[in-house]
Parts: C-alpha cells; sequence; structure tokens
C-alpha cells in the first residue's frame, strides 16, 4: 500500500436517475449482489490504500451513509449542496495533504478481474490516469468509457475549488487536450448503476443471471421469480409470478425494456 496514496469514495449524489430506488435509500447503500454498492467501491481501494487513508464525500442520505461507512473512513460533509467530483476533491484538499488520490465512483459495479494494483504500479504520478472499458456506443474519449477509477496527482487536487463542479469540466477536458490524459482501456465487466435497468443488470451479472434474494425476503411457496431482486424484508406472496422486477419492503418497480 502507497502511503502517500489517498483513495476517496464519491458518494454524495441524489441518484435522480435511479429513482423509485433513490427514494427509499441514497444510491450508494442500494445492494447489488447482497452488498451495498458503497462496500463494493471501498473493497475496490482496499488492496492499494491503506484503512486510515480513505475519504468519502456525503451529501444526499449523509446521514444513512454516515451510520453505514466503517470508523476508519474519514467523512467530508458536502451540508449545503453537493459539490460535484471536482468540489468534492476541492473540500478534500486539507485532508488529502499533498498525496496522490485515487478515486472512485460508489455507484459503478465490476465483475470480479479488477485489480487496481497494476492500475496503481503502472502510473507516471504526472498526468490523470482513467480506468476504462471499450465502448463504441456510449464512449467519452473516442471508444474508451470511463468507469469510474481515476488516479490525480497531487497538483491537480491542489487547484480544485470547494465549489460545485465537474473533474471533466474543470481539469479533464484540458488535461485531454493537451494529451497528458492517461486513458487505460481493460477488459472489465463493468455497469455503471445509473438507471433501474443498469441497477437490475448489475445484480444479474453479479448472480450469473439467477435472481438475487435478501436473506430476510419472504418468498411464499408457488411464487416464481425470474430475473429478480429483492431488498430486505420484501415479500412475494405464492400466487406472484415476477419477471424482471425490483422489489421493497414497500415498492415493487417493474424494468421495462429488458
Amino acid at each position: 500500500m502507497g502511503a502517500d496514496l489517498a483513495g476517496v469514495v464519491l458518494a454524495a449524489g441524489a441518484g435522480r436517475r435511479l429513482a423509485p430506488l433513490t427514494r427509499f435509500r441514497p444510491k450508494p447503500l442500494c445492494p447489488v449482489g447482497g452488498r451495498a454498492l458503497v462496500d463494493h467501491a471501498l473493497d475496490r481501494l482496499d488492496p492499494v490504500v491503506a484503512p486510515d487513508a480513505i475519504a468519502a464525500n456525503l451529501h444526499h442520505g449523509a446521514q444513512q451513509l454516515d451510520a453505514h461507512l466503517p470508523a476508519s473512513v474519514h467523512r467530508s460533509f458536502e451540508r449545503t449542496v453537493a459539490l460535484g467530483t471536482a468540489g468534492a476533491l476541492g473540500a478534500l484538499r486539507p485532508w488529502v495533504d499533498g498525496r496522490d488520490v485515487l478515486a472512485t465512483n460508489a455507484d459503478g459495479w465490476f465483475g470480479p478481474g479488477l485489480d487496481l494494483e497494476p492500475f496503481v504500479d503502472g502510473w507516471d504520478r504526472e498526468r490523470v490516469r482513467l480506468l476504462c472499458v471499450t465502448d463504441e456506443a456510449r464512449g467519452d474519449f473516442g471508444s474508451a468509457r470511463y468507469c469510474g477509477v481515476a488516479l490525480l496527482p497531487w497538483r491537480v487536487v491542489a487547484g480544485l475549488a470547494p465549489e460545485p463542479s465537474g473533474l471533466y469540466e474543470v481539469s479533464w477536458r484540458a488535461e485531454a487536450a493537451a494529451g497528458r490524459l492517461d486513458l487505460v482501456e481493460a477488459d472489465l465487466e463493468f455497469v455503471d448503476c445509473g438507471t433501474p435497468s443498469d441497477y437490475l443488470e448489475a445484480n444479474l451479472a453479479s448472480s450469473g443471471g439467477r435472481s438475487v434474494v435478501d436473506p430476510s425476503a419472504q418468498v411464499r411457496s408457488g411464487a416464481e421469480l425470474t430475473r429478480v431482486v429483492l431488498w430486505e424484508h420484501a415479500e412475494v406472496r405464492e400466487t406472484e409470478r415476477l419477471l424482471d422486477t425490483i422489489r421493497g419492503e414497500r415498492f415493487t418497480l417493474l424494468v421495462r425494456g429488458r
């Protein structure tokens, strides 16, 4: 683990596109494969960042996230307004204190092949390095689609202000124009859990296509589940046949267009 590397989980977003799920819990606490997305994000950082060198920014659902996160994670509360990806790092500058930063979004899911050690070890510590997958249809930089993991040298973080702003707008666009972005395209299974359809896709990918049922959910004998996610304390009656559905204790969402 690099003592000069700080890890940041970006977890303050409202998750509006993921509604109605985010009416019941903040997006980082939505479970994929039975574990909250924010826990998956912490797992990504764990092999390369010391436990006491990880921070998370909190705004939407801050109280729930604060209660959920391990005590070792430094909290950056954005109390008035969500600061965005750049503003979040600007607010964390005193805590980062000269270190380079490995940042990851809390709303991405990766298959088991992800290993960030080579991603970090091969970095020149001068350019912004972005982890990408090849996606001709949804690429952010040509065919390279950013998948929510970035290495940022201190020189970039030091120039960020604690005000609402995004990293692409205030940094990465100029870095790309100057040829200073280091894009690493990896062969990874990646799902950005931005919409209910994507969230369902991530759960099914995590289980090999089987329905994902929380142990506390009640599924009555005779019920049928096909590509279903059941949250804690959800109930399914014996006469129900659920297909492409996400259900919690207080909601049922049919995912269209699959």
